[in-house]
């Protein structure tokens, strides 16, 4: 029997494998935030998703597992409106994931697009491990076991979740109905490029974090890639895909200074100095209230980490109900 909420409920997750950056606040966090307003919200920290990936060097996982948690209080997630937790401290996941592998197919798994696209982009780790094959099965079941409405996806993740919904049919076909078959949101969102104009990684060094002091902020978008064909500042510019403006379209709240940016931009009628100056100030503005958030949960460490905990009880709770349905379903009663 499918459980019914009361309100629609959103599941998501991010994996602690380093500090966040402005990918992160544009890409996801901005949207958590809202959707707190309309939904049931679930986020939690993929611990066992990191481990996919890096097996091999588990020593910071949870540091950055809590540094991550700091970050979403800082962008505006409220642990008293939303469910924060851990997981790796719920493991009904790795039960209903195990299960799922039982009626799962692995030419579905081999079939997902990011598949074969991270084990080219991550080149330089050995991707052989059956975790990291089926981590979108994973994915279902932390989707599936909080019977999720709606899942916040871009549209490179559209793949990964219909099959998803492929799996709860086929677990449906067998069993009956357990699951509520979750819906993408699709999150339209700016795509942000690295500070050197190629993909934002923190492995190419080339992002902005949360954290960073106002003052490195100042030093990294000085440094920012501009217009290469402009030697001088009286030669006219190209605004259409220069960082420096994509980051003030996304994070410039101004937009008649950043209009007027523009137009002598394309005129040759104002340097990058004052171009990149002025976006140091947006972005400062824009992140000085999520330092201070950040910054006053990490100076409270304790209740940090008994925050996650509790909200790990509590998103447990819920998906120990859902397990009592599976095993039902399943017949596995003694």
């Amino acid at each position: 029997m499918v459980a019914v909420t009361a309100r629609r409920r959103v599941v998501s997750g991010m994996r602690p494998t380093g500090r966040l950056h402005l990918g992160h606040l544009v890409g996801a966090l901005d949207n958590w935030t809202r959707l707190q307003d309309e939904y049931d919200c679930f986020y939690f920290v993929a611990d066992w998703h990191a481990l996919t990936s890096e097996y091999a060097s588990t020593g910071d996982i949870t540091a950055h597992a809590i540094d991550n948690a700091a970050d979403w209080i800082g962008a505006g997630i409220d642990p008293e409106r939303s469910t924060l937790f851990i997981q790796s401290l719920v493991p009904e996941h790795a039960e209903l994931y195990l299960l799922l592998q039982m009626i799962t197919p692995v030419s579905w798994l081999e079939r997902v697009p990011t598949y074969k696209e991270q084990i080219a982009q991550l080149s330089e780790k050995d991707l052989s491990n059956l975790g990291f094959l089926g981590y979108p099965l994973l994915q279902t079941a932390d989707v599936v076991i909080y019977d999720a409405n709606f899942v916040p996806v871009g549209d490179d993740q559209v793949p990964h979740l219909e099959l998803s919904r492929e799996v709860v049919r086929r677990f449906h076909n067998f069993y009956g109905e357990v699951f509520v078959e979750p819906q993408p949101l699709l999150t339209p969102t700016p795509r942000l490029p690295g500070l050197d104009n190629r993909k934002m990684s923190k492995s190419y060094g080339n992002t902005i974090d949360l954290g960073d002091p106002p003052d490195v902020v100042v030093k990294k978008v000085r440094q920012m890639y501009t217009d290469p064909k402009r030697v001088r500042a009286d030669v006219p510019g190209t605004v259409e895909g220069n960082p420096v403006f994509i980051y003030h379209d996304a994070f410039n709240p101004n937009r008649d200074e950043v209009e007027d940016l523009k137009t002598r931009y394309r005129a040759g009628k104002v340097g990058d100095v004052e171009v990149k100056t002025k976006l140091a100030a947006a972005l400062n503005a824009r992140l000085d209230p999520i330092r201070e958030r950040r910054a006053a949960a990490l100076a409270r460490p304790g209740a940090l980490r008994e925050m996650l905990v509790e909200g790990s009880r509590r998103a447990r709770h819920t998906a120990a109900a859902t397990m009592d349905r599976v095993r039902d379903a399943v017949k596995l009663r003694y």
